[in-house]
C-alpha cells in the first residue's frame, strides 16, 4: 500500500498533467476557430472553379486537351497521405493510417507509391515496405503556401511526365467541431466536365458568356490554380480536424485527470483518518496502561 507521502507526491503530479492537457485544450481551442475559418473561405472558392469548369466545359467548341484530363492505364497509383505532425489528437491519426492500409490492401496488385503530408504518417509508412516517394512535414498545424505549392507542383510534374497515372489524396474532411469524416478523393487525372451538345441545355442555370480567348486557353490557364485549390482545401480541412480531435482528446484528459485528483484525494484523506485513528488508539492505550 503507497504512504502518505507518495500518494500526496501521485496527487501533484495529476494536477500538474491536468494544468497542461487545459491549457492544450484552450490552445487546440484558438486554433480551431482560425482554422475553422479558413475552411469556411476554402470551400465557396472550391466550390466556384467547380462551376467555372463545368461552364467553360459547356462554352467549349469541341473536346477539352489539357494534361490533367488525360485518361489512361492505371500501372501505377499515388496516394498521398494527410496526418498531423504532433500526437495528442485523440484517434484522428490512426483513422488516416487505417484508411490508408485499405487502400493499400486494396490495391496491392499493381504498383503503388505514397506521399506523406504530416509527421506521424511519415513516421509510420517509411516503417513498411511500401514507398515513400516525398514528404512534407513542420506545418505547425497551420496553412503555409509555398508548401501547399511545392506539394502541387510535385504531383502535377509527375502525373504530366508520366511518373504515375493516378493520384488520390486521404484527408480527414471538418463536418463540425466534433465531427469528421475521412475523405478520399482523385486527385489526378481531373473529371472532364460534361460537355451538354443541347443548345437550350448548353447554359441552362447560367449566364451566357463569351469566352476571350477560347475556352481551351482558359483551361490551360487555370488548371494549375484549380489543382492549387484543390491541395488547399485537403490541407485546411486536414488541419481543422486535427485541432477539433486534439481539443476533444485534452477535454477528456483534462476531466480523466480532474476525477484521478477527486479519487487520489479521498484515498489520501481515508488514509490519513485511519492513521490519525492508530495513533490515538496507541496514545489511550498507553494511558491506560500507565493508569493500570
Amino acid at each position: 500500500m503507497p504512504t502518505l507521502r507518495e500518494v500526496k507526491k501521485r496527487i501533484r503530479s495529476v494536477i500538474s498533467t491536468k494544468r497542461i492537457t487545459n491549457a492544450m485544450e484552450m490552445v487546440a481551442a484558438a486554433k480551431l476557430r482560425r482554422a475553422q475559418q479558413r475552411v469556411e473561405q476554402s470551400r465557396p472558392y472550391s466550390k466556384k472553379m467547380d462551376e467555372i469548369l463545368s461552364q467553360l466545359a459547356a462554352g467549349s467548341t469541341g473536346e477539352i486537351v489539357h494534361p490533367y484530363f488525360e485518361e489512361r492505364e492505371v500501372k501505377k497509383r499515388t496516394l498521398v497521405i494527410f496526418t498531423s505532425d504532433r500526437g495528442l489528437c485523440g484517434s484522428f491519426n490512426s483513422n488516416v493510417v487505417r484508411k490508408a492500409q485499405e487502400w493499400i490492401a486494396a490495391h496491392r496488385d499493381g504498383e503503388l507509391e505514397l506521399v506523406t503530408v504530416g509527421k506521424k504518417g511519415n513516421d509510420y509508412f517509411k516503417k513498411r515496405s511500401w514507398p515513400v516517394v516525398n514528404y512534407y512535414g513542420d506545418w505547425g498545424g497551420s496553412l503555409d503556401y509555398d508548401k501547399a505549392r511545392n506539394i502541387v507542383r510535385f504531383l502535377t510534374d509527375r502525373f504530366v511526365a508520366g511518373d504515375t497515372d493516378e493520384i488520390s489524396l486521404l484527408f480527414t474532411r471538418f463536418l463540425s467541431m466534433v465531427k469528421y469524416r475521412i475523405s478520399l478523393e482523385k486527385y489526378l487525372p481531373v473529371a472532364r466536365p460534361e460537355i451538354k451538345t443541347d443548345e437550350s441545355e448548353m447554359f441552362k442555370g447560367s449566364k451566357d458568356y463569351i469566352f476571350e480567348p477560347d475556352a481551351e486557353k482558359i483551361y490551360a490557364a487555370l488548371m494549375p490554380g484549380y489543382a492549387t485549390t484543390k491541395m488547399v482545401t485537403a490541407l485546411v480541412e486536414s488541419f481543422a480536424s486535427e485541432h477539433g480531435s486534439r481539443m476533444i482528446a485534452m477535454n477528456a484528459a483534462t476531466k480523466n485527470a480532474g476525477e484521478m485528483v477527486q479519487s487520489l484525494t479521498l484515498d489520501y484523506n481515508k488514509a490519513r483518518q485511519a492513521q490519525i485513528t492508530t495513533e490515538l488508539t496507541e496514545v489511550v492505550s498507553g494511558a491506560n496502561a500507565l493508569k493500570g
